[in-house]
């Protein structure tokens, strides 16, 4: 906070505000909230921290004002087995412990600027309602496509509780047999799991070449992965066409059972009322704020997945339609409406998805991202145990960082596998909004005992390579690059991995050389053409780059993790 704050009754119904800026005395002020849920409700419990006489209301179009919507898949799946549980508040404690007036089922449908004044609608008929200050966390509203079939009553979205309770009572007094998700992002892949696990054969359908759009190709490939292991059909490159009773058309002609059919598609910000009050709108499609949550009207903040805001990597403005910078743009809109000077200084788009018994995780910038900003990009893989191999129970995480070749600064991270994966990517989120380079990862004291992690944790792994690439002691080419350049240049794929790893996953075309032979074989290997070493994870690559070295050949690349990274890329065919 940028700001001491001290609020003192003067006498009744008078509030004194005093910070470091001004001193003055003022009448309680109306603080009115338009929409409730994450930034809404968050903005008027941190205004009531802030001042105890503020009149504030908030205005819900719903019938619930504080619910837990991140965890209404979990009650679909029987995770949670309370609906109470989601309902965080309700009109009734937010006033008795908050003194907040809460009105539900109350839809603004007008913003009067010069009268600062809000048109509402409610059961009773339409009203106006006067405002000091007027915060907008509206949220937005799910995609819902204009197909044949869309309207039909198995065709659900899911957004809200009564969403989740039609959902929950199909399931239950209809008993689908199959389910057609569409959509492969955070809350599809959620919903496969839960419907997967009320017993319903599931197909997820996704338009784009792969789900998880969120990270790059190839962990999309290793989510696909892991949800077929589970039994659930994943269909990439096809949308859907048309919604049948009982089945579905998808747009590549192929037809899938489905009893029932969810849309997760994508999420649009809502911004009727903001348009219509002509307030401005960024370049991303969200309401356009400054950094202390203020629209283009200096009386009017907007908070939540509505707005754009600043990417903390690259400065640009974007949408990140997430819970968490919700909550704290709330807190800030609710904390600047009452005349501080909070500022919100961006997010990064961290976030994870539990995938049956694995977790998927991003932060920061993927590396087409980061490509398409103008960084000049490196990228190193980890494939490791998420602790010591000696220490029973661990298994493969998989770690991605991408990184600015001038400068060194970390850029982003991905990760999958079945432990610990949120963990790195916590380190990693710190980590940028720090502006960590790869020298501060590579130094970092992470916590290390056998059962927990490895004396160099995953992330200082990561940020080793990384350095090895910057400062040329071992050149890496991603799995991509490999492809592409092979293509034009003729190069050789040299495969060091030991006979074992070899047979798992056999590259014809490759010439297969064992790292632990290459000193006594390197007559075996033609010269003239540029060599991509390929190892099961990069580390024998890496070490087979300095045999090559220390025997003058020049054009000498490792690829970037390896087998374990090659094998989910396009253009790579191991049987």
């Amino acid at each position: 906070m940028n700001f001491p704050v001290f609020f003192t009754k003067e006498k009744a119904g008078t509030t004194v505000f005093r910070n470091e800026a001004t001193m003055s005395t003022s009448a309680p002020r109306k603080i009115l909230i338009i929409g409730g849920v994450a930034g809404g409700a968050t903005a008027a419990a941190r205004i009531r921290r802030l001042d105890e006489s503020a009149e504030i209301t908030v205005l819900e179009k719903g019938p619930y004002v504080s619910f837990a919507n991140c965890g209404l898949p979990y009650f679909i799946s029987r995770d949670i087995q309370k609906r109470s549980s989601l309902i965080l508040q309700t009109p009734e404690g937010f006033f008795s412990r908050y003194r907040v007036n809460v009105r539900t089922k109350t839809e603004a449908v007008k913003i009067d600027r010069t009268a600062k004044s809000v048109t509402v609608r409610t059961p009773a008929g339409e009203e106006t309602l006067g405002y000091d200050a007027l915060i907008l966390a509206q949220g937005g509203s799910p995609i819902v496509p204009n197909l044949p079939g869309v309207t039909q009553e198995h065709v659900f979205k899911l957004w809200t509780i009564p969403d989740m309770d039609r959902i929950h009572k199909f399931i239950e007094e209809k008993k689908p047999a199959a389910a057609v998700v569409a959509g492969g992002g955070f809350i599809g892949l959620e919903m496969a799991e839960a419907l997967h696990a009320r017993g319903i054969a599931v197909t997820v359908a996704e338009l784009a070449p792969q789900v998880m759009i969120q990270m790059d190709p190839e962990f999309g490939a290793m989510v696909k992965a892991g949800l077929e292991a589970h039994g659930v059909s994943v269909r990439t490159g096809a949308g859907l066409a048309e919604i049948r009773p009982g089945t579905v058309l998808l747009s590549d002609g192929t037809q899938v059972p489905a009893d029932m059919v969810l849309l997760s598609i994508g999420v649009r910000p809502e911004l009727t009322l903001a348009k219509e009050a002509g307030l401005d709108i960024g370049a991303s499609g969200g309401v356009l704020v400054d950094e202390t949550m203020r629209t283009s009207d200096p009386h009017i903040f907007a908070a939540g997945d509505m707005v754009e805001i600043a990417h903390k990597v690259h400065g640009r403005k974007v949408r990140i339609p997430l819970a968490g910078p919700a909550n704290r743009q709330g807190r800030i809109a609710g904390t600047n409406a009452l005349g501080g000077s909070m500022k919100y200084r961006g997010a990064l788009g961290t976030a994870v998805v539990k995938v049956f018994n694995a977790t998927a995780a991003a932060t920061g910038l993927t590396e087409k991202a980061a490509r398409e900003a103008g960084f000049e990009t490196g990228t190193a893989y980890v494939f490791k145990d998420n602790h010591v191999t000696y220490y029973p129970g661990g298994s493969q995480l998989s770690l991605k960082i991408v990184y600015d070749m001038k400068s060194g600064a970390l850029l982003g991270g991905q990760a999958y596998g079945e432990h610990d994966v949120e963990k790195r990517i916590d380190v990693l989120a710190t980590a940028l909004h720090g502006r960590m380079t790869l020298d501060d990862l590579a130094e970092l004291d992470l916590a290390y005992a056998p059962p927990f992690n490895s004396a160099n944790d995953p992330v200082n792994m990561a940020a080793f390579i990384g350095q090895n690439h910057r400062s040329g002691y071992s050149v890496l080419k991603t799995p991509a690059e490999t492809a592409a350049e092979r293509a034009s240049n003729g190069g050789l794929i040299l495969d060091v991995r030991t006979i074992g790893e070899r047979n798992k996953g056999p590259l014809e075309e490759a010439l297969h050389i064992p790292a632990d032979e290459l000193r006594d074989r390197l007559d075996d290997v033609p010269k003239g053409r540029p060599v991509y070493l390929l190892s099961k994870d990069g580390f024998l690559g890496h070490t087979s780059a300095q045999i090559f070295k220390a025997a003058g050949w020049t054009e000498v690349y490792n690829i970037a993790g390896g087998y374990l990274a090659a094998k989910f890329v396009p253009g790579w065919n191991f049987r």
